[in-house]
């Protein structure tokens, strides 16, 4: 689980993007190239994930409350592992710290073993940024660093992941299966990672997306103000003025480049971890799925950060890696390199070819060389999948499928002496053999989102970003299909977590056959009135609907 990534991957062709350890696992994978998360914020969706049931059900929408307390005893994924013979563990980011989960990350019931976090975590949001050689440190946003001079002289997301290898040293040789779920914290803010990633990504190769504005026939509901960045120091020090003003375009590429060194820095990370999995013998035996809890603005609509239901918040990355499935042997994964001849390995980046980047071999890790040469040759499906099918999927994958959920599965699950395991989402199993055997089957007709707001204008308090539940006035419900994405924003009652459906406050429309950014909201047109009044009763009428027929 990678925080707020978008799909910033050379596998779904971002030609910007410097990835060729997640571009090699998806090699070895299968790739959704539509896939969606149910809530583009961090607490909501990993609950969202983790229990395969959909914000509406779990009743949370911020960062405030326990499922478990408030709304039913729903099991969780590693929970249900856990029941049925596997040790469960979690590393970094899984669950969103806090009351979200209980201060405990669902522990006791979640985890076979207490859960993970690193030490420098308490160094989160030190000021440890500098702009130049000579200025102060800082609490920025934009914020490579050289580690020698960070505190422990390491970072959160390098305990991660040497407690993820210890973890794999220790079970390799267990009778008893795992299940490790390793959430690595950036590229969330502060784009806080070593600059030693900025070799693979010169300024002059990013350009802030055009048009750079927010889109003229597109309400004010739908903007997200991007409040936690302007809480930055380098942020406060260009003082825009709230909520409208734009980041200037030169210090908006600065920000994009670090989220491109951010991500490549994850990836190095990630080829170390699955190097781990190589050398202990067990990549063979091991399902491996990467994904992101929901995407990230990059100046689109000149919005930043997630907070919104348009594509580029809700759309993320899903690679599936599934032995004698989407792959045969290991030996494919890794090349082989004489660690004591060779000190360097060049890689030629698909897209500057008149580039050579050299990658030097880490101090202490000689072994690890995990840079793999870029490939186009994937396998993809563009069938609409969603974050809550990943449970479903594993469990299949484990031998113990479960039922979709009833409509009165809610109150079974109220009942805390009988917890009834049941999923919101469906196994993608179905999808992966169709897509191996080059078959069609029928499939969802959409993925839904949402996203809730105090009011219709942007505003700091409350927060237009992260509404507090008691706060929230309207909900933003969002249905993406094949050609359209379609939101509608109508009132909500917090007391009682319902949404009116009697009124619409905003609608919109966009046509991703010409569209794909979503800059030109076709609500209002008289030409698109059909089209949105039958895309209006599907997403009022819910996920279930959407499903294939055979279902």
């Amino acid at each position: 689980m990678i925080d707020d990534l978008r799909t910033t991957l050379g596998c779904y062709g971002d030609h910007d993007s410097y990835t060729p350890n997640i571009d090699h696992l998806a090699k070895q994978g299968i790739i959704f190239s539509q896939a969606y998360a149910q809530q583009a914020l961090c607490a909501p969706s990993r609950n969202s994930i983790l229990t395969s049931r959909r914000p509406d059900t779990l009743q949370l929408y911020d960062f405030y409350s326990y499922w478990r307390d408030t709304v039913g005893n729903f099991t969780t994924l590693p929970e249900y592992l856990k029941n049925n013979g596997y040790n469960t563990m979690s590393v970094g980011k899984i669950f969103h710290p806090g009351i979200s989960s209980n201060n405990s990350d669902d522990s006791p019931y979640s985890w076979s073993e207490k859960p993970f976090h690193p030490y420098t975590n308490r160094y989160k949001d030190a000021p440890v940024c500098q702009t130049t050689k000579n200025s102060l440190p800082a609490q920025n946003l934009v914020c490579p660093v050289d580690l020698k001079f960070m505190p422990n002289q390491t970072l959160p997301d390098i305990e991660i992941l040497k407690k993820a290898k210890r973890y794999i040293q220790t079970h390799k040789s267990d009778i008893k299966p795992f299940f490790l779920a390793v959430g690595f914290q950036k590229p969330h803010i502060p784009l806080k990672y070593p600059k030693k990633y900025l070799k693979y990504h010169p300024l002059e190769k990013f350009k802030v997306p055009k048009p750079y504005a927010w889109p003229n026939n597109t309400d004010s509901v739908a903007y997200n103000p991007w409040i936690d960045l302007r809480k930055r120091k380098d942020i406060q020090r260009l003082h825009l003025k709230f909520p409208w003003e734009k980041i200037p375009k030169n210090f908006a590429k600065l920000i994009i480049q670090s989220y491109y060194g951010a991500v490549s820095y994850i990836d190095d990370i990630i080829g170390k971890l699955i190097y781990q999995l190589h050398i202990s013998k067990i990549l063979q035996k091991t399902v491996i799925i990467l994904t992101s809890d929901h995407g990230w603005s990059l100046g689109e609509h000149a919005e930043w950060g997630k907070y919104s239901n348009f594509d580029v918040s809700v759309h993320v990355p899903l690679i599936m890696s599934i032995p004698f499935m989407t792959f045969n042997k290991t030996t494919e994964f890794f090349n082989k390199y004489n660690a004591n001849t060779i000190d360097k390995f060049k890689f030629e980046y698909k897209g500057y070819t008149n580039l050579r980047y050299s990658l030097s071999k880490e101090k202490g890790d000689k072994k690890n060389v995990t840079f793999l040469k870029h490939t186009d040759n994937f396998t993809k499906t563009d069938a609409i999948v969603e974050l809550v099918d990943i449970f479903p999927t594993i469990a299949e994958l484990a031998g113990i499928p479960v039922p979709i959920c009833s409509n009165i599965q809610k109150k079974r699950d109220n009942n805390y002496k009988h917890s009834s395991v049941c999923t919101e989402g469906i196994s993608l199993l179905p999808l992966i053999r169709s897509v191996l055997h080059k078959k069609v089957i029928p499939w969802k007709k959409a993925a839904f989102s949402q996203y809730p707001r105090p009011g219709i204008e942007p505003t700091l308090h409350p927060n237009s970003d992260e509404p507090h539940l008691k706060d929230i006035t309207i909900m933003g419900y969002s249905l993406k299909s094949h050609e359209y994405r379609y939101t509608a924003w109508i009132p909500f009652t917090s007391e009682n977590k319902t949404a009116n459906w009697k009124i619409i406050v905003s609608e919109e429309l966009y046509n991703h056959n010409y569209d794909s950014a979503e800059y030109f909201n076709l609500a209002r047109s008289p030409d698109f009135l059909k089209k949105k009044s039958e895309l209006r009763t599907l997403l009022r009428d819910g996920w279930r609907k959407a499903l294939p027929d055979y279902i």
